[in-house]
């Protein structure tokens, strides 16, 4: 008589079925989305990297991607595989640095991704800590608000460094890490250098913006609008080296956080700040990671020591 599969059996397929090394084979190509990167990644050659892709998407018996040329895209089976098999690693991951602290070690993987402005101030924390651990793995992703929230739900990195915090934030564990102020920023011979300044008189000036989805931006457009003004928007810049450049070049004034203006630029007198009225207009950097997630204990010891430490690596523009 032939033997029924029991329930037991049917939830341990992938058990059976799927290896640790596809699930890590896997999880390389969703976050490269290319087999090649992939391969280089891991050592392996890119025959290998697909071939076990395949077998894994044979296993789960549905398919994870598709290709169009040379491009590689995730289906939506695929996007909640690529984070559980994030899950299986991270948590693997920590089990390891768990171990290797029971034996006096300080070893693991630390992967942070900041938001431009952040990059000012981070590094710098990151290096000290750094110091003290020395053996680890380290990954640190600079880019913008859009890009940053897309790693932030494709669970990719173990923390966050924010601005403005998202509508959604109720799905984070949000930290608040140090003060973000806003100022405005112009050329050192612009008529408005020196005096009061009112925000009805700012909007008359033409504007450097970043682009849509900037929390800076965001900040600048609700306090205009709550003051029925609108901005005249001359030039749109998605990072603030572009921005303190225009503005060098007197093609108008811009909105930057004041992390972003080091002492020599304000000192030689490239960039002047202009004295607006709800400036430095005071906002708040967070630290965030997806609620429920279970830190390594790496990430908690940065978490710890970016609480403690953070502001030493903060300059700000008096």
């Amino acid at each position: 008589m032939s033997r029924l599969p029991n329930a037991s059996t049917n939830s341990h397929f992938l058990l059976r079925h799927a290896s640790l090394r596809q699930i890590q084979i896997f999880d390389a190509v969703s976050r490269h989305l290319s087999f090649t990167r992939a391969a280089q990644e891991l050592f392996l050659t890119q025959p290998t990297v697909s071939a076990q892709v395949k077998s894994f998407a044979e296993a789960i018996n549905m398919p994870l991607y598709e290709q169009v040329g040379r491009n590689i895209y995730l289906t939506e089976v695929g996007e909640k595989v690529a984070s559980s098999c994030r899950d299986i690693i991270d948590r693997l991951s920590n089990l390891e640095m768990m171990l290797d602290d029971y034996k006096g070690l300080k070893r693991g993987r630390l992967r942070i991704a900041i938001v431009t402005t952040a990059k000012y101030f981070t590094p710098q924390a990151l290096g000290e800590f750094c110091k003290k651990h020395e053996d680890i793995e380290l990954s640190l992703k600079v880019t913008n608000r859009e890009n940053l929230f897309k790693r932030i739900e494709q669970n990719l990195d173990d923390l966050y460094i924010i601005g403005q915090v998202p509508s959604n934030s109720q799905d984070l564990e949000v930290v608040p890490y140090i003060p973000n102020p806003l100022v405005i920023i112009a050329h050192p011979q612009h008529s408005l250098v020196g005096q009061k300044v009112t925000l009805k008189r700012l909007a008359e000036e033409p504007f450097i913006m970043r682009e849509e989805g900037s929390g800076i931006r965001s900040a600048v457009e609700s306090l205009f609008a709550a003051q029925g003004l609108k901005i005249d928007e001359r030039l749109t810049m998605e990072t603030y080296e572009s921005i303190k450049y225009c503005v060098m070049a007197d093609l108008g004034v811009a909105c930057v956080s004041s992390h972003a203006l080091s002492r020599d630029e304000h000192l030689y007198g490239s960039i002047a700040m202009l004295d607006v009225e709800g400036f430095p207009l005071q906002k708040q950097w967070n630290i965030v990671y997806p609620k429920g997630k279970e830190l390594s204990v790496l990430a908690n010891e940065f978490l710890e020591f970016l609480q403690k430490h953070g502001k030493d690596y903060v300059q700000t523009i008096k």
